[in-house]
């Protein structure tokens, strides 16, 4: 096993391979910047591109693009506040507060540290899971998946900071608007208002752009000023001190890393279920929640290490047996058809050597890419000091392109606007977002794997031991803001005696 990893290191530097890879960690890099394009959306395009490559070369490239998307995506989230893709949208809520507050530096060093240590436990989970994960995988089935779908419902409580009655509603909010188009099972339109371009649901990826950037930008042209509220301070020291961040918080960001891979694993689970969870675990393990949402580092390292360690995670089903872990691992299955390698056993011993160039590949490209950002940190930090209003033009001219390359329809361009209107107007009247985009992330998941678990085991689907655990998990999660914040009035009382 050691000799393939050697093996896999040396193939990936091997020229073009290492070519290949370059062009592929350049191309991600700008999509990252871009709102909305998208890893899955861009893998689509680069596939024609490795017709007549080998297979390390041609996952080099392709692996090599992906792996640095949700990396960059991070920087647009914090300098903007507008999402880099739709899963990465739990990264605006600390990261944007930051920038605010002049420590958009700060921020962008935590997200990219904390991004490369997500990315190398993907990787290493990769590694060392492959031999011993199909006994795992096979024990969730769609009742235990639809148990982990409502575990991640039950962190709205923990995302809705005081306000927990508003949270709950704004998440019924989303988990209704997730109900909108076609049912998968009856194929009955719901809610689709007679517009053709509804019966597909709502796209994410416009509605988190609308429901996030649109208030900032308001919010910005009702100022007047810069992105950030306070004068410039030393960028590089403020970068400095997101990397140090990292490492003071390294057992949260190890754990959001474990966490964002195991989601990862799980097929049709997604990045967006990992990122959220993070960021909701981070805040439950918080000595003072209340910070989140305000600028706390915590909120930018936990969704940031699980969003690209996720990556690592859903390979792992993909590469062992052909189930993609997640919708770019899906049109990743058809790079393998190109490049004539079948998913499965075989990639545990005929093609060892490119199961372990992947893992590498993971590995090398964010270390890459993490290095060349924080080349240009400074000079990207120094766009938030840009007055307000020249910079408008160019952050809704962003939004409304990321929304629109979704899926090139003027629909989403709609949707955009619905849910910046909409964002506006919670934000104005102190009400939470991000539970309502965890309900519009969620309800579909959810809705999908119940009505499975109930056509095929009936009630007796809850009665399944792992159910039971993540059941009793799902009434801790729920229940344990409430605790902690009874527990604090108790403590301050005693104080006060």
């Amino acid at each position: 096993m050691l000799e393939a990893f050697y093996q896999g290191l040396l193939a990936i530097f091997h020229w073009p391979t290492f070519g290949y890879m370059l062009i592929g960690i350049f191309v991600g890099f700008w999509v990252g910047l871009l709102p909305g394009l998208g890893g899955g959306t861009t893998l689509a395009l680069m596939l024609p591109f490795i017709y007549g490559m080998d297979p390390i070369s041609g996952f080099a490239f392709l692996l090599g693009m992906h792996a640095v998307v949700a990396t960059t995506g991070d920087i647009t989230s914090i300098l903007f506040g507008v999402p880099g893709e739709g899963v990465s949208a739990a990264t605006v809520l600390d990261g944007y507060a930051m920038t605010k507050r002049g420590e958009a530096g700060r921020a962008l060093g935590a997200a990219l540290f904390s991004s490369l240590v997500g990315a190398l436990v993907g990787a290493l989970a990769l590694a060392i899971s492959i031999p011993v994960v199909r006994p795992v995988v096979l024990l969730f089935g769609s009742p235990e998946l639809f148990m982990l779908a409502v575990l991640g419902i039950t962190f709205i409580a923990s995302l809705s900071g005081r306000a927990i009655v508003k949270g709950l509603l704004a998440g019924a909010v989303g988990l209704l608007f997730s109900m909108v188009g076609m049912d998968p099972q009856t194929g009955i339109l719901r809610y689709t208002l007679g517009q053709l371009y509804l019966w597909e649901g709502i796209n994410l990826t416009p509605a988190v752009i609308g429901i996030f950037a649109f208030p900032e930008i308001i919010n910005l042209a009702i100022r007047g000023t810069a992105i950030s509220e306070v004068p410039a301070d030393n960028l590089s020291k403020g970068v400095m001190q997101g990397v140090k961040d990292t490492f003071t918080h390294w057992w949260l960001t190890v754990r959001c890393s474990l966490l964002g891979a195991w989601i990862g694993v799980l097929p049709g689970m997604g990045g967006g279920v990992a990122q959220w969870m993070a960021y909701g675990h981070a805040i439950q393990s918080s000595k003072d929640p209340s910070r989140f949402g305000k600028g706390a580092v915590e909120g930018v390292l936990a969704p940031g290490a699980a969003n690209n360690s996720k990556e690592g995670g859903a390979l792992i089903p993909t590469i062992a047996f052909g189930v993609p872990g997640s919708s770019s691992m899906a049109i990743l299955l058809g790079g393998f058809l190109i490049l004539g390698v079948v998913p499965g056993p075989d990639m545990l011993t005929k093609h060892l050597t490119v199961t372990t160039s992947m893992v590498w590949t993971l590995i090398v490209s964010n270390i890459i890419t993490v290095a060349a950002s924080l080349f240009f940190l400074n000079q990207l930090a120094k766009i938030t000091y840009v007055r307000g209003a020249l910079l408008i033009p160019f952050i809704v001219l962003l939004a409304f392109l990321g929304s629109y390359t979704t899926n090139n329809s003027i629909g989403d361009l709609f949707v955009t606007l619905f849910f910046g209107i909409l964002g506006y107007f919670m934000v104005l009247y102190g009400w939470p977002r991000a539970p309502l985009v965890l309900g519009l992330v969620l309800g579909e998941i959810a809705e999908n794997y119940l009505f499975i678990s109930v056509s095929r085991y009936g009630a007796s689907f809850l009665l399944r031991p792992i159910v039971i655990l993540l059941l009793l998990l799902s009434i801790l999660a729920a229940a344990y803001p409430t605790i902690q914040e009874r527990r604090k009035k108790i403590k301050i009382v005693g104080e006060n005696r």
